[in-house]
């Protein structure tokens, strides 16, 4: 099975290249190009306190519209507002939608970064490509958005777990029923002031480990950001809430591997109890997880940052039955989920074959060492304290 799903995430790279190009011709999409409209009547910042996440959104948007015989049209910044399409068109009946989420930072000198947005910008690609929709310059689209939040920066929220939510979308707009390759599409960006994802800091989560509804499967899109992989999860996880879970632990195949938390990554850390070497441990890339920039930077700064003659940092494959087994002879440490909205999700129960799984906690806190570790690692370089490379992109100035 392994073979086959590593082969099956190859073609399924070669097949999107090969889209991609058919999807990009005609202009391409050009930052010069910009038009901006401002919103004659512009809000002041909400208190940080009223601040929920996806709730409130900044006075602009920016919006692109795409045709197969023109390519891109000029961009354009405009009052945020309702979009108007046709009822026939083809987002709303076969699902040609995709879209990203990353955040940008004020930062302690006042500077507006947002954090890895060209990894975003490169799954985004992917997913365009997947659906038949087009694909675009990754450089163009950053410096777009950076021009919308410049125009909104004076809303974007001050201090630490405060953030500016940024969603670019692209629909298929092609007006008419009958399954077909759109001919015109809308790229669109909206951005909301959000707070903590947890208003009192880490909670941790209980988990049920789901193996009779399936998030993803080799050769489907699981590691696309489609709207489509979304809606079918709120079932499982309305049912795991009836017993008491927050979300699922997502299963897949006979071994019952782990791959998802939700719709987050997941990682695991285990302590070897005859060697002492301890493991964080996440699913791979083979085509049916999602490529999660925090979950990236997650195992880039654990090989960073961790003692290699303690720590082994891998992706590979595990089971709940390695997680169970684990836990009952003291080797499972702690486990938690990652993604933009929560950064990191700590982990506290999962609920498996009839009984609770145990993931140890630091006494009286929601989360375990590693866990804290992380979240900490990846706040200093969000809100400027700790450079890294390129993860920050300034696109704005409050001084």
């Amino acid at each position: 099975m392994l073979k086959q799903t590593l082969r099956t995430a190859t073609m399924s790279r070669s097949f999107t290249s090969v889209v991609s190009k058919a999807f990009s011709e005609g202009a391409a999409l050009d930052a010069s190009k910009l038009q901006i409209t401002k919103n004659p009547n512009p809000s002041s910042p909400l208190p940080n306190d009223q601040l929920k996440f996806g709730q409130t959104f900044t006075d602009h948007m920016l919006t692109i519209e795409w045709n197969k015989g023109k390519g891109w049209s000029a961009p354009e910044i405009k009052p945020y507002g309702p979009l108007v399409l046709d009822p026939s068109a083809c987002v709303f009946h076969y699902a040609f939608e995709l879209f990203e989420g990353l955040k940008a930072y004020r930062a302690a000198d006042n500077k507006i970064t947002m954090f890895r947005p060209d990894m975003n910008m490169i799954r985004m690609n992917k997913s365009a490509a997947r659906i038949c929709l087009p694909t675009f310059d990754s450089e163009q689209l950053i410096t777009l958005i950076g021009k919308l939040i410049e125009q909104d920066k004076n809303l974007v929220p001050e201090g630490q777990g405060y953030s500016l939510y940024i969603r670019p979308t692209m629909i298929g707009t092609t007006a008419g029923l009958g399954v077909s390759t759109p001919d015109k599409a809308l790229l669109y960006v909206i951005c909301s002031p959000v707070g903590p994802y947890y208003k009192t800091g880490f909670k941790a989560v209980r988990l049920e480990a789901t193996d009779y509804a399936t998030r993803a499967w080799p050769g489907g899109v699981g590691d696309k950001k489609l709207g489509a992989n979304y809606a079918p999860c709120i079932l499982p996880q309305l049912d795991a809430a009836t017993r008491g879970y927050q979300q699922n632990l997502w299963l897949f195949g006979p071994e019952k591997n782990i791959t998802e938390v939700g719709t987050m990554n997941v990682f695991f850390a285990f302590r070897d109890s005859k060697t002492g070497k301890k493991e964080l441990v996440t699913a791979p890339l083979d085509g049916t997880i999602l490529e999660g920039v925090t979950r990236d930077s997650v195992l880039a700064l654990a090989r960073e940052n961790l003692d290699p003659k303690e720590w082994d940092v891998n992706e590979r494959y595990y089971t709940i039955t390695e997680v169970e087994e684990r836990a009952q002879k003291g080797e499972l440490l702690e486990a938690f989920g990652s993604g933009t909205a929560a950064v990191v999700s700590p982990i506290k129960e999962i609920g498996w074959n009839g009984h609770d799984i145990n993931v140890p906690l630091l006494p009286g806190e929601q989360s375990g060492p590693l866990t804290k570790q992380v979240a900490q690692w990846i706040a200093d370089i969000q809100y400027g304290r700790a450079p890294h490379g390129n993860w920050s992109k300034v696109v704005a100035d409050l001084n």
